[in-house]
């Protein structure tokens, strides 16, 4: 079968991802920015079931993936936050549950259409260890490529999986390609009809968890090679390194671009899973430039993750752009620097 290039909306591109991806059945409940994903799965023919809130939906998706359903969600802000207690069940339980987040800005419900402030409600929420897989796109091409890859990771591994976008993102029109070439992993039952499996979700001693958590934290650990992802632009001679993620990381181009033609060598470094961080990538960088700016629609929650992940020995300075809940566009990145 041939890759199809096609104009959509991210949400589109999303809702033709899962159905590429072999996803059999969505579980959620509406919220902005992410109810057109809902809606357009259900146009598209897929199988729901609309549930009476996000603490439902998430716990179906349990229920759907131990029965061997390729099955998924889609919340936003206040329903990620509900989904919190199911994601952290999948988390200890190891279920490859699928997520795609629309961030909203709060405090609250705050605003529905932009922000980057569910960076550590997606990557360290919950009552876990942040034993997750998170993916941040950047552009319509890459969200429909990181939703395939998130389907992939999540019965590869058996992590929760979350791919974390924003409503400029899902609302934007633009050309992708679905490509039809990528292999998908298979789902199966994780409990078999019949078995009896003594699968733990509650623990009665301390030390019982603790070894599970332990077991778990290796396992998650082992895998990060094969699944950080991260993009270097103009690195080569950086003297200053931005980092920026997701649609931010799209207008920091720009700057760059920009700057660059007023002959300042400012490269960039782009996580694309924050979870885990590609931390070996980035010392490589951040080790030999003259400073790091932070680029983010959030009062530091990709510098706490930056500032953790840096190995210690790097003395580099730290600087910080940050808008809360706001658009980043390129023009507020070059005026910081001229």
């Amino acid at each position: 079968m041939q890759d199809v290039k096609k104009l959509a909306t991210g949400h589109e591109a999303v809702v033709e991802a899962c159905f590429d991806a072999g996803a059999k059945m969505m579980y959620g409940y509406p919220i902005t920015p992410t109810t057109e994903v809902f809606t357009g799965w259900i146009k598209k023919g897929g199988e729901y079931l609309q549930t009476e809130d996000e603490i439902a939906a998430g716990f179906a998706v349990c229920g759907g993936v131990i029965a061997g359903q390729k099955a998924f969600t889609a919340t936003a802000g206040p329903g990620h936050v509900l989904m919190q207690d199911a994601l952290s069940m999948a988390e200890g339980m190891r279920l490859p549950f699928v997520a795609i987040i629309g961030q909203r800005g709060g405090p609250s419900s705050g605003t529905v259409i932009y922000s980057q402030q569910e960076v550590t409600l997606a990557c360290f929420g919950g009552n876990g260890e942040g034993l997750r897989l998170v993916y941040s796109p950047s552009t319509i091409e890459e969200l429909y490529f990181l939703t395939r890859v998130a389907f992939n990771s999540a019965w590869k591994y058996q992590y929760p999986t979350i791919v974390l976008t924003d409503g400029y993102l899902l609302k934007s029109r633009g050309v992708f390609v679905a490509d039809k070439t990528i292999e998908n992993a298979e789902s199966y039952p994780l409990v078999k009809e019949g078995e009896k499996k003594h699968w733990r979700n509650i623990y009665t001693f301390e030390e019982e968890l603790n070894e599970a958590v332990v077991r778990n934290k290796k396992d998650f650990d082992s895998i990060k090679k094969e699944v950080a992802r991260s993009e270097n632009y103009q690195t080569d001679d950086a003297e200053i390194l931005l980092v920026a993620h997701g649609i931010v990381g799209g207008a920091a181009k720009d700057a760059i671009n920009e700057l660059r033609k007023k002959g300042q060598k400012i490269g960039l470094f782009r996580p694309i899973t924050l979870r885990p961080f590609d931390n070996e990538a980035f010392d490589k960088i951040a080790m030999r430039v003259k400073k790091v700016v932070i680029v983010e629609s959030s009062l530091g929650q990709l510098a706490q993750i930056v500032r953790a992940e840096m190995a210690p020995e790097i003395a580099t300075p730290i600087e910080y752009i940050q808008y809360p809940a706001l658009g980043i566009e390129a023009e507020k990145i070059v005026d910081y620097f001229l």
